[in-house]
């Protein structure tokens, strides 16, 4: 009888082991485009920054584990309509930071109504209701965190500086930059899911994302030090200098994409929200 009863426990305990998840141990997916990306391709900041915001996380939150699904220049369309690509794997906690590339690339942002009708990946209300609805056919119990577009200033990429665009002190294709992040924002009170609030955090700030821009006098055609809002009507010419220099830095190393300083805030408020779950 022994023999008998010990044969099923065999053939179910090495079912319960592949999908028992260890104590102590959460599992993170991070969802997003090049904010997300750039935590682990930290060469593309010409190491300027030592370590992105979701190493800090996982710092912060003991036992978490995470996965990038960060794409480089991507909007939350281009992701939803890619989705089956990325072999997703059921996880505990998602993040989804998304909106800023949507925004400069004249993504529509829909309405809520979107997001609610499931009317598909057309908008940005659209592309997230097909995300989430992702995440929660892998996950139904999985805590969906939402992260808003932070402010930015004038982007100039550090490897190719004809890649270039303003700040979001001025609307692109006719929508603010800050109506993408309330559109993050609705979505996430509508479905009852937890959001960072970036875009409205004061350290996050336009002035704050970088101490100056290094350009030429259009009077003089000396270099000069313009701090924001005195830069946003001087030209900067792709021949001459990288308009942020080390000493430039402040939240961003580029005038949008968080350098430590600002990794190191993104990181307090996701781990605070990540802290206060029960797994």
């Amino acid at each position: 009888m022994k023999v008998f009863k010990l044969v099923p426990l065999l053939l179910i305990l090495p079912v319960f082991l592949s999908s028992f998840t260890p104590p102590g141990e959460i599992t993170w997916t991070a969802i997003g485009d090049s904010f997300t990306y750039l935590n682990d391709h930290l060469n593309e900041s010409e190491y300027r920054v030592k370590k992105g915001w979701i190493t800090r996380v996982t710092e912060e939150v003991p036992g978490l584990t995470y996965t990038n699904q960060g794409h480089n220049y991507w909007t939350s369309v281009e992701i939803a309509q890619k989705l089956d690509k990325f072999d997703l794997k059921p996880s505990d906690v998602y993040t989804i930071f998304l909106g800023a590339n949507d925004w400069w690339v004249g993504v529509k942002l829909g309405t809520l109504d979107d997001y609610l009708n499931n009317t598909g990946p057309g908008t940005l209300n659209g592309a997230f209701r097909v995300i989430i609805d992702k995440i929660r056919g892998l996950n139904p119990k999985a805590h969906i965190i939402l992260i808003t577009p932070m402010q930015r200033g004038d982007f100039v990429y550090i490897l190719n500086s004809r890649i270039n665009g303003y700040g979001s002190y001025r609307d692109k294709n006719g929508q603010s930059l800050e109506s993408f992040a309330n559109a993050v924002k609705e979505i996430a009170k509508a479905d009852k899911m937890d959001v960072v609030d970036l875009y409205r955090e004061r350290r996050l700030g336009l002035r704050q994302a970088v101490k100056f821009k290094w350009l030429r006098d259009p009077q003089t055609y000396e270099y000069k030090e313009y701090i924001y809002p005195d830069y946003v009507n001087i030209p900067f010419n792709e021949a001459d200098e990288y308009p942020y220099p080390v000493r430039a830095m402040d939240m961003t190393y580029d005038g949008i994409h968080p350098s430590d300083k600002g990794s190191a805030v993104i990181a307090e408020l996701v781990a605070k929200v990540i802290k206060s779950y029960q797994f």
